[in-house]
């Protein structure tokens, strides 16, 4: 008899109304990157999207609660997207080009407490890292290029094929899991971020860093529940890449703390 698959739910991206649009760009349009859905089905998990619960729709009324999807799903996890709004950390955009989504980040937040509250695994991808980072009461770097001097290129036009070394910290989870005693990791990341951790949140420890110019590049809880951020996109690292870190056993490790909260039933009870 077949195990029962996992249920993973994946924030949304959100693609807003574009001034003056017609046809599909005037509509409000939540999606998830194919990639990333991929990546974790390739673990035989089901992906589900989780849209925003809206309860005061003019059209379609909800009395929906984001706790109601992590009541039905077994873990979570937030994808990449658009910049954190600075007021989220009490800070000021030092560049008003720079894209943020409020819609987004109250909603992401929202959700990310739910599965904390209940005990089931949280992983996040790079913006999704971000996220937990300030959820949690840190604060973020706007912009490396512009205020860390000397630092590394951590986004460049070719997008997915940037990449840079990662060092994983003496003593840390990623360091075990990867069995790397010191030193670099093997095979680099996949870089495409101009904002880091600044200020680490309570409850929150350094997990991997960039070895060029020190910016954090994975962050983990420290309390009991599954929660890791990752500043890379594990989605665009093909297996068999020499060159780029092998990411299966974060997916693994993620996958099997869903499983150990599934068998201990007890946040179905909450």
């Amino acid at each position: 008899m077949r195990t029962q698959l996992l249920k993973i739910g994946v924030s949304p991206r959100l693609f807003h109304p574009q001034p003056e649009a017609t046809g599909i760009q005037s509509r409000t349009l939540q999606y998830l990157e194919q990639s990333v859905a991929h990546w974790i089905m390739s673990g035989n998990a089901l992906v589900f999207m989780v849209p925003t619960v809206d309860q005061d729709g003019v059209l379609h009324r909800s009395d929906l609660r984001p706790r109601d999807y992590a009541l039905a799903l077994d873990a979570l996890v937030l994808q990449g997207g658009a910049d954190l709004s600075p007021e989220l950390y009490g800070e000021r955009t030092l560049d008003a080009r720079w894209v943020t989504d409020r819609l987004r980040d109250a909603y992401e937040i929202e959700l990310l407490e739910a599965f904390v509250d209940l005990g089931k695994p949280v992983l996040g991808i790079c913006r999704g890292a971000q996220l937990i980072n300030v959820a949690f009461g840190g604060s973020l770097v706007q912009d490396i290029a512009t205020q860390i001097g000397m630092a590394a290129s951590h986004v460049t036009p070719v997008y997915e094929k940037n990449r840079h070394p990662v060092r994983f910290v003496p003593g840390s989870l990623l360091e075990a899991l990867y069995g790397r005693q010191g030193g670099e990791a093997a095979g680099g990341v996949v870089s495409i971020h101009h904002q880091a951790v600044r200020r680490l949140g309570g409850g929150l420890r350094i997990e991997a860093v960039s070895p060029e110019d020190g910016i954090v590049e994975a962050i983990r809880g420290t309390g009991s529940n599954y929660l890791l951020g990752i500043q890379w996109h594990p989605e665009f690292h093909h297996p068999g890449d020499a060159s780029a870190l092998d990411c299966r056993p974060i997916l693994d490790e993620f996958l099997r703390a869903a499983v150990v909260v599934r068998g201990s039933g007890a946040a179905q009870s909450n």
